[in-house]
């Protein structure tokens, strides 16, 4: 019976978005010289000192749900700090009041990391857990008093409420690890193939020897009860990263990149649902300048359409600035169309689909520095730049679909 009340909800808001989609086809195709970013949460406001690191996340039903860490006294990245959220009922248009998932006194509560289940309508938040008075720098060095640690809540009300944090430090961390972070960003089900129903989120550690940086993933192929280590990446350099699923069971890794010779991200492929990664490399389409990024599907290849695949990141190779997204019609080979969503300072961003069939970037900016707010851009597919997708022609996607209904 659940499983049928989700199912018709999700129906619901795709048919919403299916006619909001053709309103639009049939107004001026001119798109908005910048779309809009309205204030989710705004540094100062409501007792913390700074909002950063934002995660979004899409029910089943539309909701929308807001993550970020509320840093209470200052905004360094550790003393007290809060995971809060906030929902909106409306596509983002309006939200609730903020309510806290975790606060454990002066500690460190953050790296926000959701994923929804769309079998149970359940939705996991991973997330990390230090000492207030431990700092990343001893907490590598290995002098700290205690160490990073990872724990999951879930929620089966649509947000509204959230279980006590269970901790799986022990379940998916080596013992040789030290620093360990959770995205930020958010994870993804599987939705095609022998592994589909698998949650995965991504994640990245230090080695305690030799302090190198990887990037690696955590899986669940139970709903949420067990979570189990995944692979991790063939070469170190690369930490903060973000999951997509590609055509053909495979999955791709976007990694911050740690290696100063080159202001780019860094890929890795997994054809075995993240036991293993190979093919690393740069991705020297996407410049950064060295900061966390986003990445998810917008939609797969379907009825003579491309899949398409978004990503965003402040697109700069010498600072924090420059918030833009863009759009692969070939599973990220190419990343053909793009718009700036904010020129100024910005740093790290959250993407989703809403249920009425617009992007949604949740992502920090400000006039003078990028934690001054978290806003959210709402906007079509199609204001875009570049060509567009029913116009670019039988794209990789398009052909991998072919090749798939061949094998069939």
């Amino acid at each position: 019976m659940r499983k049928q009340v989700i199912q018709i909800a999700r129906i619901a808001a795709l048919a919403a978005g299916l006619a909001l989609v053709s309103a639009g086809a049939n107004a001026s195709s001119a798109p908005e010289a910048v779309p809009a970013s309205e204030p989710v949460f705004i540094s100062g406001q409501g007792g913390y000192h700074t909002y950063r690191i934002p995660a979004l996340a899409v029910t089943p039903r539309g909701t929308v749900l807001a993550f970020c860490e509320g840093r209470r006294n200052s905004g360094g990245d550790s003393g007290d700090i809060d995971l809060v959220l906030k929902r909106s009922g409306d596509h983002g248009q309006t939200w609730s009041d903020q309510q806290v998932v975790w606060n454990d006194g002066g500690d460190t509560c953050g790296n926000p990391c959701p994923v929804v289940d769309r079998e149970t309508g359940t939705i996991w938040l991973v997330m990390t857990w230090n000492r207030g008075d431990d700092h990343e720098n001893q907490i590598i060095a290995g002098t700290s008093k205690d160490t990073r640690r990872i724990f999951v809540s879930s929620s089966g009300d649509d947000g509204r409420t959230w279980s006590r944090p269970r901790e799986i430090t022990a379940d998916v961390k080596s013992t040789n690890w030290t620093w360990y972070a959770t995205g930020p960003g958010n994870g993804i089900q599987i939705e095609r193939g022998p592994r589909q129903g698998r949650l995965i989120i991504p994640c990245d550690h230090i080695e305690a020897d030799t302090k190198h940086y990887y990037s690696h993933i955590i899986y669940s192929d139970d709903h949420g009860k067990t979570w189990k280590l995944g692979g991790s990446t063939p070469e170190p350099q690369v930490n903060e990263c973000e999951v997509v699923e590609l055509s053909g069971g495979r999955l791709m890794l976007n990694m911050r990149n740690y290696d100063r010779a080159k202001r780019s991200r860094q890929v890795a492929i997994s054809e075995d649902g993240g036991l293993t990664w190979k093919e690393q490399r740069f991705d020297e389409a996407l410049i950064e300048p060295i900061c966390q990024a986003a990445i998810e599907r917008y939609r797969w290849s379907a009825q003579g359409k491309p899949g398409v695949i978004l990503f965003s990141n402040p697109a700069s190779a010498n600072g924090r600035k420059n918030m833009t997204i863009r759009a692969s019609f070939d599973d990220g080979q190419t990343w053909p169309a793009s718009r700036v969503l904010h020129a100024g300072p910005s740093a790290y961003s959250g993407l989703a689909v809403l249920g009425d069939g617009r992007i949604a970037c949740l992502f920090e900016a400000g006039s003078t520095n990028a934690y001054e707010k978290i806003v959210l851009s709402r906007f079509p597919l199609d204001s875009l730049g570049g060509p567009r997708p029913e116009q670019s022609g039988a794209t990789g996607g398009a052909r991998d679909a072919a090749k798939a209904t061949a094998r069939r």
